[in-house]
């Protein structure tokens, strides 16, 4: 009963809740039973709140006992990532400069989750300040992927997408910057969406003009993801960047005709170097857009400029961010965060206004392709999930990588671009390892992107294949 309650959709259990089939107390003793089971094998929950997420499954049930009204998330089970604020509950995130921290506000994505109707369980694990594509850290250690124990399961919302994975959580949340939120999820076979700079208000945040970081939802399939998100997004004066558009209509019914759509293929994305493997699994699923009656072509858009964007203003936003922890804590943040604000202590404002003008060519170059074509379908990471002992890929079929996160550039050059995109659940290898695909939209165009994702998924028949644990 416990597995058929965890695997359910969060759709599902939401309405089996409403419905009176299952009380929310039910619901959250399956999953807490669920995590005991599961979690020492993978480590993805690291911060667990047991007796509050109790307290408060039966506060939601004695809730809809008088007739209150009920959020969309109502009794759902929800982690959030350790780099997101929860109030009363440690948020370290993953370092050991903030171990002992206990916020006393929450994150607007955490409040938003829980005024839904959601009930916070616990925090799920990251690598150090989010840096880097494998979850590990020196107060946590490692999360596995569930798939393969001694692979990584990607980050840097890895424990997020094994959570989800494995059915400890209904839903969860996570952050991206260059592929935090698409590459776990890719490695998990779960979904994740990037959504567009303001589309998930940032509150509180160091930097309002920040473009580069976004919050976003994963789930287990694209309705969930479409309704986590639909409680997350929404306008927020406090946040520069806000869209205005209200959050609801990603609860609209997401199926549509895609008869003439058109869409870009792009495997290697014009040239970068890809694992066969992940070839393979992409190329495996192309006669889906065109039986769904998509206008399929070889096409690609022109990143010229996308990796030296990124690199600058990743290493800019280092420097703003983290700068001041490395100087207060000299000797604590591991290398790779202290060479990410090195590089941003070196950047000359001659050269941030160049990356600035780059990025809006960049932006107006990828708008032009987009009048030409409505999705671009593309590999998540350029490589299936690896070796956990191994802290990031440092060759792709056998040529060496430049830098700890060359290996995301099919993730990071999207992220430069400032279009929304998901990672779908594709295929897997003959080892069976996970492989997603990543489908860009159009500029806000995240519903669209939902509903060919939806569509999509419908016929690649890997929704049901959970991780054996």
């Amino acid at each position: 009963m416990t597995q058929n309650i965890c695997h359910m959709s969060a759709m599902d259990m939401a309405h089996e809740i409403r419905s009176g089939h299952l009380s929310a107390r039910e619901v959250m003793q399956a999953h807490l039973d669920r995590i005991e089971n599961v979690n020492p094998k993978v480590n993805a929950i690291v911060t667990l709140h047991a007796e509050q997420a109790m307290a408060a499954a039966d506060a939601a049930d004695e809730a809809q006992a008088r007739g209150a009204q009920l959020g969309p998330l109502h009794g759902l089970p929800v982690a959030h990532k350790d780099l997101l604020l929860t109030k009363g509950m440690r948020t370290t995130f993953g370092s050991k400069v903030h171990e002992r921290l206990v916020p006393n506000v929450n994150a607007l994505i955490v409040e938003r989750q829980q005024r839904a109707g959601a009930i916070s369980i616990g925090k799920t694990n990251t690598p150090e300040f989010g840096a880097g594509s494998q979850t590990f850290n020196a107060v946590f250690g490692a999360t596995r992927n569930p798939y393969d124990l001694s692979k990584t399961c990607g980050g840097s919302s890895g424990g997020s997408a094994v959570a989800l994975a494995t059915g400890m959580v209904a839903l969860a949340d996570g952050t991206d910057m260059g592929g935090s939120l698409r590459c776990p999820a890719n490695f998990c076979n779960v979904v994740g969406l990037r959504p567009s700079v303001g589309r998930v208000p940032q509150v509180p945040a160091l930097d309002g003009w920040d473009s580069l970081s976004v919050s976003g939802p994963m789930a287990r399939n694209v309705e969930d993801l479409a309704l986590h998100l639909s409680v997350m997004a929404g306008p927020d004066l406090r946040d520069p960047l806000a869209i205005a558009e209200d959050g609801a209509r990603f609860r609209a019914p997401l199926a549509r005709d895609f008869k003439g759509v058109r869409v870009a293929w792009s495997p290697d994305m014009g040239g970068l170097l890809v694992d066969k493997r992940v070839l393979r699994a992409l190329e495996s699923k192309r006669q889906v857009f065109a039986d769904l009656g998509c206008v399929v072509e070889e096409a690609c858009p022109d990143f010229r400029d996308a990796h030296e964007v990124f690199m600058a203003l990743r290493a800019y936003a280092f420097e703003s961010g983290l700068g001041a922890v490395m100087d207060h804590h000299p000797g604590v943040l591991k290398e790779t965060i202290v060479w990410n604000i090195e590089e941003g202590r070196k950047l000359s404002a001659s050269q941030l206004a160049r990356a600035n003008h780059l990025r809006t060519g960049l932006f107006q170059r990828m708008h032009r392709f987009m009048q030409n074509y409505d999705f671009i379908v593309l590999p998540v990471n350029q490589v299936p999930p690896f070796p956990i002992e191994q802290a990031y890929v440092t060759e792709i079929e056998g040529v060496q990588m430049e830098s700890y996160i060359e290996w995301m550039r099919s993730c990071y050059l999207i992220t430069a671009t400032m279009h929304p995109a998901i990672s779908l659940p594709c295929a897997f290898t003959d080892e069976g390892l996970p492989v997603g695909m990543q489908i860009v939209g159009r500029h806000q165009g995240e519903f669209e992107l939902l509903q060919i994702a939806h569509a999509v998924e419908q016929r690649t028949g890997i929704l049901g294949r959970h991780p054996a644990l």
